[in-house]
């Protein structure tokens, strides 16, 4: 599942007769054999999705449903989680397997910086952008990677990079952990996901001290990528197909799964967006037989 396979021939998809298609569509297709993963939107109407084969990255907009391809695969590329950070216009991307964040010019393409965060082994599975500093999770290690942002958004050199280790309450076990991540605008405390244990938590940015979020005796198992909007928390249950909906106390220590959210057009969502009153998910099909022939595409549901 988490090999890079190259991309070949990746098209422009949707172009032509999809401006004509209606506002906002509820599935916008990715190309075939993309083997996404991460999503985030950008400006305007702008999205971006990764892709698990060779790192590359695809822009769409939501409104039209077209895009294309926007950053090329590279050999032995790997895009996961993603981010975006509006002062720059700068896109972060979580880099798997390979240890690595990449940051590209969310306008041009170009790759502004790239830094390696940890040998292997090693998941770097998300990222979340505040207004002082890019956080990476790492599903193998109980360890978040920090990389300090200047003024506007300004990007450093490796040498600033950070680990800061999980302490607290969290816990690793076998498999997956530490997944999707998340902060509020003010970037006063990060949640974190365990995908194997189900559990959430509340992570002090500065020392990376864990503190469990009760939920009540509700678990979120195969939990992947998250959005906090307000006190309110999308978490992506890839394998379930279905996002659950947790309501947030004021201090974010408890909260309460409130709904699930399912479509017939999931197929693994693995991360979701917020855009208006609607919530994007990434069908990434693991376990699909063919994934070099598979079709992907984002499915639109309402929030």
């Amino acid at each position: 599942m988490l090999k890079a396979l190259p991309i070949v021939g990746l098209a422009v998809v949707g172009s032509g007769s999809a401006s004509a298609a209606a506002a906002y569509p509820s599935v916008i297709p990715l190309p075939t054999g993309f083997r996404p993963e991460g999503i985030v939107t950008g400006l305007g109407n702008e999205f971006f999705v990764g892709s698990l084969a060779a790192g590359a990255i695809y822009r769409g907009d939501l409104r039209t449903g077209s895009g294309e391809v926007f950053v090329p695969p590279v050999e032995g590329g790997v895009a996961v989680g993603l981010s975006h950070d509006a002062r720059s216009n700068y896109l972060f991307v979580a880099g798997g397997p390979t240890g690595q964040a990449s940051v590209y010019d969310a306008n041009t393409g170009a790759l502004v910086a790239d830094y390696g965060l940890q040998g292997p082994p090693t998941f770097v599975n998300d990222v979340v952008v505040t207004r002082t500093a890019a956080y990476f999770t790492d599903s193998f290690r109980p360890a978040l990677y920090r990389v300090p942002l200047g003024a506007g958004g300004d990007v450093p050199d490796q040498s600033a990079v950070e680990e800061i280790p999980l302490s607290g309450d969290f816990t690793s076990v076998g498999g997956f952990n530490a997944n999707g991540i998340d902060a509020p605008p003010n970037g006063e405390y990060l949640i974190v996901v365990n995908s194997s244990t189900g559990l959430l938590y509340k992570v002090d940015p500065a020392t990376g001290d864990a503190t469990e979020i009760d939920l009540g005796g509700a678990s979120l198992t195969a939990g992947d990528g998250i959005l906090l909007e307000g006190r309110t928390l999308y978490v992506v249950r890839n394998q379930l197909n279905l996002i659950a909906v947790v309501q947030l106390d004021p201090e974010a220590t408890a909260g309460e799964v409130v709904d699930e959210i399912t479509d017939p057009q999931f197929d693994v969502p693995t991360t979701v967006a917020g855009f208006g009153n609607s919530l994007y998910a990434v069908n990434a099909r693991f376990g699909t037989p063919d994934p070099a022939n598979a079709e992907y595409d984002v499915v639109r549901v309402s929030k």
